[in-house]
């Protein structure tokens, strides 16, 4: 960057300032390098007008934020449907015929609708808000040589910030300084343990993860100093490239709301084909134009159900409310039912998969090795593969004890390195207290863990005078400098065989997925020894973040429920296989894995290439971008892709999935407001139940759209029919408007109360092509509407022919029969394309469903509304059938309940004798 400062120019290296810390490459340079680049000395830092400078030409240290949706947004949403919009011009054009009361009836039901869909829907993306949060308020800065407190958006690029335990990172920044400096990334790279942190340059194409001279914006300062020099401020960190991408994920449709849209497309063809059918035989048939028009609108009416919107809408919301209940919170309604079409599940490991802690799993001692029984404050030694005496238990413990920084408060509160409180637990349940081990040794003094060197030894005082020093550290590292053994049997020189030895012991341990520390201790004279020098060896340690009790019963029922669940994080390769083999996602530990390093933009690989990332079980060192093309992969090939995670890593990859599932007490607030799904109880099998009760829902929308729709196609047959022949109309466009918004919702609501069927969580997703209504489904809406319609153009035919009634109460008589007709229809709808559940059962579960049952009460007393309230017969031109009449509309009513049922009973024998 450049500048004039009184008339001279100036410049200041690293043009690429305003670029994602991928382009800058301050990894890859000495930090000396990286201060002269942006024209600062690090015991200096900036003046205050150079300052002031940068911070006009690079904007404030912050993240972009997005507009949330306004409530008129949201509203706008709730008519962006082909089934509303097509009510809205029925309703207009109704009233620009004159026929006004049946135009208002439908501009009413389009009201309900979005009231309803506007109270479940009125939620704002706050994603990048969120993620604005994790900004601090000030951080320590060199100005003009002096420490200054400043806010942290006015942070800018070269300004050398002084770093302490406990400071969040607002920027980006290249170490200059660092002592025992370690940082928690877990939010960011998804790696479960702090960091070393140190100042030496890497390669230039050192991954993300594995920039240890580097600090970003958004992690955490758990241990040591440091200095560092600001290489990328607001959008321009990491953490600002994670939020455009995430501003960069727009929400789609939901696989439902694309079906929904489909359906009615469809339905509105039909009312078209049929009002170019019907209108000119009424024309030619010499009708007059208020009969034609009143035949079209009651076509219209007929064609389109009028509840659909609303039901679908309370369907999910009653899903939405079970999920809440078992403490799953969607975030978007028609979500509840894209869980159910779920395939694959990319799932992060840290926090989601496993508790995000360290715990003992084993000691490798000289006479064996010991294991570990339980976690946290229940572990206890168990006999392994040796005796491992109680002396060497002993050393090994005291040395963890010793060689530490963690403490654990009296109220079991601990603080520091999860690996050394996992030791410090341990040696607390073994009756290794660190209080009587520091009273008999007390610490004369520390030589901090070296990045270099990766090791870290603690200096304490003997009785004698002498000093015994502690030493823990990389296997590797201890192991080349120890020079003698010593256990239960004795003491011995460690010689190259001894020392090989231990390396396969360490390698072993490692391919378990422990994450592995040596211990070593010495005595010496005095406290000015080197501390890493003739150790003698004491043993190996292995730690490991334990699986979630329940992930493997749950990734058990995915794969029975034919859902993949892939394993995406950013920890190490065998750490992660090893883990996927305990929780039973892959069959051994010799699975493949795939690491970000081999993953390449989704355009570069071959095809060949593309089927094995999408075989893949597990990924490895992925970073944010990676993971967007792992989903976007696998949602090419046609998978309905769930993505868990709990990260600001997490976030782009949440919102590109089609359901994103956020862990609610470990997850970040930027996770949780991208995601689709909250898990309150952030446990992995409250996704399964989300999955079954998806499934639970999309069965019984598929019932109630049959339902709907075949009673609807009654009465367009009816209609047509008695407009071919030169019948009356059997029902008005208003009754038709009653029976469908009225009447109809009430069974329909009661079919959404339907359970599962006990097999469902044991048959494949549905294809996530599948339409809501399969050839079959479509067929017995034919087959339904047919029977519905003749049984009520049978009443209307034997109130006119046979018992002489006038047109008006005839008409009644068939409205009537078509109300019963509908109302028990309800319970034919069993699912008798399903193999296994309720197609099987001698009585269907809704024959077993109460709701089904008061609904048809229900229903039954809104028809004698419709005779005997005078206002509500006046609109909808009834008259009182008598005795006689009514007994005529309930007894063909029943009829088409008793010939389906019949159908639907053939239709099980023909599959019982293995036929159908």
């Amino acid at each position: 960057m450049r500048r004039e400062q009184g008339g001279e120019e100036t410049s200041v290296g690293m043009e690429a300032v305003e670029a994602p810390g991928g382009e800058l490459g301050a990894w890859s340079r000495d930090g000396d390098e990286v201060a002269r680049a942006f024209e600062v000395e690090p015991e200096r830092g900036l003046s205050g007008e150079e300052a002031q400078w940068r911070l006009e030409k690079y904007g404030p240290n912050q993240l972009r934020e997005i507009k949330g949706r306004s409530i008129w947004s949201i509203l706008v949403d709730q008519v962006d449907d082909l089934v509303i919009i097509f009510l809205i011009v029925t309703a207009v054009l109704s009233m620009v015929l004159g026929f006004w009361v049946e135009g208002v009836a439908v501009a009413i039901v389009v009201l309900i609708n979005g009231v309803l869909g506007l109270a479940m829907d009125l939620r704002a993306r706050r994603s990048m808000q969120a993620l604005r949060e994790l900004e601090e308020e000030s951080s320590t800065v060199v100005r003009e040589g002096r420490p200054v407190r400043v806010g942290a958006h006015e942070l800018v690029p070269g300004d050398v910030v002084l770093l302490e335990e406990g400071d969040v990172i607002n920027v980006d920044m290249r170490l200059v300084e660092a002592s025992r400096l370690q940082v928690d990334e877990a939010a960011l790279t998804g790696e479960s343990l702090p960091v070393e942190k140190g100042g030496g340059a890497l390669e230039a194409e050192t991954p993300l993860a594995e920039r240890s001279n580097m600090l970003f914006k958004g992690t955490t300062l758990t241990r040591g100093t440091g200095r560092g020099v600001v290489v990328a401020t607001g959008m321009a960190t990491e953490l600002g490239g994670i939020s455009a991408l995430v501003e960069g994920e727009e929400e789609g449709d939901t696989p439902l709301e694309h079906r929904l849209n489909k359906l009615a497309s469809r339905l509105i063809w039909v009312t078209l084909g049929l009002s170019a059918l019907v209108v000119p035989a009424g024309v030619l048939a010499g009708r007059t134009l208020e009969e034609v028009g009143m035949t079209a609108i009651a076509l219209a009416v007929a064609t389109v159900p009028e509840g659909l919107p609303v039901v679908a809408t309370l369907t999910l919301a009653r899903g939405m409310l079970r999920m809440a209940d078992r403490n799953a919170l969607m975030r978007r309604l028609a979500s509840v039912e894209t869980l159910g079409a779920t395939t694959l599940i990319c799932t992060d490991k840290t926090g989601t998969l496993t508790e995000n802690r360290m715990v003992v799993r084993s000691l490798a001692l000289p006479s064996g090795e010991v294991m570990v029984e339980g976690d946290g404050e229940g572990a206890r030694l168990v006999g392994g593969g040796g005796s491992g005496g109680e002396v060497e238990v002993r050393e090994a413990l005291e040395v963890g004890v010793l060689c530490t920084n963690a403490s654990i408060g009296h109220d079991g509160q601990a603080m520091g390195d999860p690996m050394e409180v996992a030791l410090l637990r341990l040696a607390r349940e073994e009756g290794v207290e660190v209080e009587g081990v520091l009273a008999r040794m007390p610490e004369v003094r520390e030589e901090a863990f070296d990045s270099e060197v990766k090791m870290m030894a603690t200096y304490h005082r003997l009785e004698d005078g002498r000093v015994r020093v502690a030493v823990k550290g990389a296997p590797e590292e201890v192991l080349a400098v120890s020079t003698r053994w010593r256990g239960e049997a004795g003491e011995g020189a460690f010689d190259e065989a001894e020392r090989e030895r231990w390396r396969r012991e360490n390698e072993a341990m490692a391919r378990r997925g422990l994450r592995v520390l040596a211990l070593a201790s010495r005595e010496v004279a005095d406290a000015e020894v080197a501390p890493y020098e003739e150790l003698t060896f004491v043993g190996l340690v292995g730690f490991y973040d334990p699986p979630r009790e329940e992930v493997r019963d749950a990734i058990g029922e995915c794969a029975q429920a034919g859902v993949r669940v892939v394993m995406i994080t950013g920890d190490q390769a065998a750490t992660a296989r090893s883990i996927a083999a305990q929780i039973g996602l892959v069959a051994s530990e010799d699975a493949e894995v795939i690491g970000g390093k081999e993953l390449r933009a989704p355009e570069e690989l071959s095809e060949e290439e593309r089927e094995r990332v999408r075989a893949a079980s597990i990924f490895a060192r992925v970073s944010p971008e990676q993971k967007l093309n792992i989903i976007a992969l696998h949602q090419e090939a046609g998978e309905v892709v769930a993505m868990t995670g709990d990260g600001v890593n997490d976030s782009p990859a949440l919102a590109r999935a089609d359901i994103g599932v956020a862990m609610g007490q470990r997850g970040t607030q930027a996770a949780r407001e991208t995601a689709d799904l909250v898990l309150r109880d952030d446990r992995f099998n409250t996704i399964v139940y989300g999955i079954e009760e998806g499934r639970v829902i999309f069965t019984n929308i598929r019932r109630f759209v049959v339902f709907l729709l075949s009673i609807n196609w009654a009465s367009i047959v009816a209609i047509v029919v008695a407009s071919l022949v030169g019948a009356p109309i059997p029902v008005t466009a208003l009754q038709i408007l009653y029976l469908n918004v009225v009447t109809d919702v009430f069974p329909a609501l009661a079919l959404v109360a339907t359970g599962g069927a006990s097999e469902l969580m044991r048959r494949p997703p549905r294809s996530p092509k599948e339409s809501i209504l399969t050839g079959h489904h479509w067929g017995a809406i034919g087959v339904y509407g047919v029977v519905i319609a003749a049984a009520v153009l049978g009443s209307l035919a034997i109130a006119l022919q046979v018992m002489g009634y006038e047109v008006g109460r005839a008409v009644t008589v068939s409205f009537l029969t078509l109300g019963f007709g509908k109302a028990f229809h309800a319970l034919n709808m069993r699912d008798l394309a399903a193999r296994g559940g309720d197609s099987d059962a001698r009585v269907s579960p809704v024959m077993r469903n109460g709701w089904v049952w008061a609904a048809i009460g229900l229903c039954a007393g809104l028809l004698a509304m419709t005779v005997y309230v005078p206002w509500l017969r006046g609109i909808l031109e009834t008259v009182n059938p008598g005795a006689v009449g009514w007994g005529l509309a309930v007894g063909m009513g029943v009829l088409p309940l008793v010939a389906i049922q019949v159908g639907q009973g053939v239709v099980l024998w023909w599959r019982g004798r293995g036929v159908g």
